[in-house]
C-alpha cells in the first residue's frame, strides 16, 4: 500500500472517530438536558404543594385584639392544618375602600363591619355564595333570625351570601357611681342624654357628662345616630343629636369608639355612646359601669362573615368561615373581647359555661324589641349624612357648646323664662339653610336632599369637602347668633 492510500485511510479513520464522539456527545447532552428538566420540575412541584401553604387575605372592621386572637387560635387548629392554611393577613380599611381593596388585593373573606357594609358588597357582586359542605354545615348552626332580625343574607335561590358571626345591639354605657355623684338618674333613652339635667351638670361642673364619637371614624356611633334619626324622625332626630352634641365631649381620633368607652370606665364621663360589647368590657373592668340598650330605641345586628368573589382560595376561605362559626365562637367569650356569639352552642362548652354573664345577656337579647330599621334607605343617604353631622356638630362643637351653656346658665339662674329658653333652644337646633349645589336653590338638609346629595357626591358631581366647609361656616354663624342673643338678654 502506498503512502497516499495510507494517508486516505488515516483521514477516514479520524473522521469516523470524530463522528462517533460527536454522536456520543449529542446523546449525552440530550440525556443530561432531560434529567435536568425532570429534576427542576419536581423541585417546583414540591415547593408549590407542600412548602408554601395558603395565606388568606381578610378584610375586617374588627380591632386587633380580635384579629390577633383569631390568628393565633385558628393557625393552631386542626382545620388550618387540614387545609394547609399557614397565615391570615388582616386588612383594616375604611368602609368606602372595601370594594376597591377587595379587587386590588384578591380578598378571600370579609369579617365584621355590620350588615349594611356587607349588603353593599353584595350589591356590588363582590360576595360569593357558600358552597362547601363544611361551610354550609356551620352556617346551619346559626339561627336564621334573632329578635326578628335576619342573621343571614339569602337570595331567592336559597344561596347564602353572608352569615352573622356575632350579634350586637347599640346603646350607651353609664358610670353609675359618677351619675349618683352628680345626682343624675340612670338614663334609659336617647332623650335623656339631650336633657336639661345633663346640661345642668355640664354648666355646674364645666365637664361634659356625655362622650360621643365622630361618626366619620366610628361605624358603631354612626349606626347609633342613624338609629336615632330613624326612631325619632328626621327633624326631631337632628334636634336630639344637636342637643346630645351640645352636652358631649366628641372624640375624632382613630380610636374614637374606645376613647368614649374608656372615658366612662375611668370616671371622666357619666355616659358614653357604645356598641354593646364595649359596654360589656366596661362592666367587666369597672363594676360601677352598666350597659343599657334603650327599650324600643335600638336594633339588633348580625355582624357578618362572608366569602368574597375575588378569592383565589375559596375552599380554604370557607374552611376559615366554618371555623369562625363553630369553634372560633369562643373568641367572643374572651374577657378582652366580650361579644355575643351568633352560635348559641358555644355556651355549652367549658368556656361558655364560665361566661354565664354573657349567656344572660344573650337570653335578654332574644326578647329585645328592635325598631323598624331600613338598611337600604339608610344606605341611600349614609355617607353624606355622616359628613353633615361632622360639619355641623363636630367641627363647630366649641361654638355650639358656648351658646348652649350660656343659654342653660341664663335659664337656671333665672335671667330668662322657660318660653324664651325654648325659643332659643329651637333656634339653636334648627336646620341650617344653604344653597343646593345641584339646583342652586335654597334648601335645608332634609332626607330627600340627603339622598340626592349622596348620589351626587358618589358620582363626583358635588365636592363634599367644599360643601362641608359651607355647612360648618353656616352652623358656626347660627350658634354665634344664639350666643349673642343670650348675652343681650343678660345671659
Amino acid at each position: 500500500m502506498n503512502k497516499k492510500a495510507i494517508s486516505t485511510l488515516a483521514v477516514v479513520g479520524i473522521i469516523i472517530i470524530l463522528i462517533v464522539i460527536g454522536v456520543a456527545a449529542y446523546y449525552a447532552y440530550e440525556s443530561s438536558k432531560g434529567t435536568s428538566t425532570t429534576t427542576t420540575t419536581t423541585a417546583i412541584t414540591q415547593t408549590n404543594t407542600s412548602a408554601s401553604g395558603v395565606t388568606l387575605t381578610i378584610l375586617t372592621r374588627h380591632p386587633s385584639v380580635i384579629t390577633d386572637l383569631a390568628r393565633s387560635t385558628f393557625l393552631n387548629s386542626s382545620i388550618a392544618k387540614q387545609y394547609n392554611i399557614v397565615d391570615l393577613q388582616f386588612l383594616s380599611v375604611p368602609e368606602n375602600l372595601w370594594a376597591s381593596t377587595a379587587t386590588a388585593k384578591n380578598v378571600d373573606v370579609g369579617w365584621g363591619g355590620g350588615p349594611t357594609l356587607f349588603d353593599s358588597m353584595y350589591s356590588y357582586n363582590l360576595l360569593a355564595p357558600l358552597n362547601t359542605t363544611i361551610a354550609l354545615n356551620a352556617a346551619s348552626q346559626i339561627p336564621n333570625s334573632i329578635a326578628g332580625v335576619p342573621m343571614k343574607r339569602v337570595d331567592s335561590n336559597g344561596n347564602i351570601y353572608w352569615v352573622a358571626a356575632a350579634i350586637s345591639s347599640f346603646g350607651f354605657t353609664v358610670n353609675t357611681q359618677l351619675a349618683k355623684q352628680y345626682g343624675l338618674p340612670i338614663p334609659q333613652s336617647w332623650q335623656d342624654l339631650a336633657s336639661l339635667n345633663f346640661a345642668r351638670v355640664y354648666a355646674e361642673t364645666g365637664n361634659a357628662p356625655l362622650a360621643m364619637a365622630d361618626p366619620t371614624v366610628s361605624t358603631s356611633n354612626a349606626r347609633i345616630y342613624e338609629i336615632i334619626l330613624t326612631k325619632y324622625g328626621w327633624d326631631q332626630g337632628w334636634k336630639l343629636l344637636t342637643l346630645m352634641a351640645a352636652n358631649a365631649y366628641i372624640s375624632s381620633s382613630g380610636s374614637a369608639s374606645s376613647d368614649v368607652r374608656d372615658s366612662v370606665i375611668r370616671g371622666e364621663r357619666v355616659v358614653g355612646i357604645t356598641i354593646d360589647f364595649y359596654g360589656y368590657i366596661a362592666q367587666y373592668q369597672n363594676p360601677s359601669c352598666v350597659y343599657i340598650a334603650p327599650a324600643n330605641e335600638t336594633i339588633i345586628n348580625g355582624d357578618p362573615i362572608a366569602l368574597f368573589a375575588t378569592s383565589k382560595h375559596p375552599t380554604e376561605a370557607q374552611a376559615f368561615i366554618a371555623w369562625v362559626l363553630t369553634d372560633g365562637q369562643q373568641i367572643w367569650l374572651n374577657p378582652n373581647v366580650n361579644r355575643l356569639p351568633a352560635n348559641p352552642a358555644v355556651f355549652n362548652t367549658s368556656a361558655g359555661q364560665a361566661r354565664q354573664d354573657l349567656y344572660k345577656v344573650y337570653q335578654s337579647i332574644l326578647h329585645t324589641q328592635s325598631i323598624n330599621f331600613n338598611d337600604s334607605l339608610v344606605l341611600s343617604y349614609e355617607n353624606v349624612t355622616l359628613s353633615y353631622f361632622k360639619a355641623v356638630l363636630v367641627n363647630p362643637n366649641q361654638a355650639l357648646q358656648q351658646a348652649w351653656l350660656a343659654l342653660v346658665n341664663a335659664y337656671i339662674n333665672g335671667r330668662i323664662n322657660i318660653t324664651t329658653f325654648m325659643n332659643l333652644e329651637n333656634q339653636l337646633t334648627s336646620p341650617i339653610v344653604f344653597t343646593d349645589p345641584i339646583t342652586g336653590n335654597q334648601t335645608t338638609f332634609t332626607m330627600n336632599e340627603a339622598i340626592q346629595l349622596n348620589s351626587a357626591v358618589q358620582s363626583g358631581k358635588v365636592d363634599i369637602n367644599s360643601l362641608m366647609n359651607t355647612w360648618t361656616n353656616l352652623a358656626t354663624q347660627k350658634y354665634t347668633n344664639v350666643l349673642q342673643e343670650v348675652r343681650q338678654l343678660g345671659g
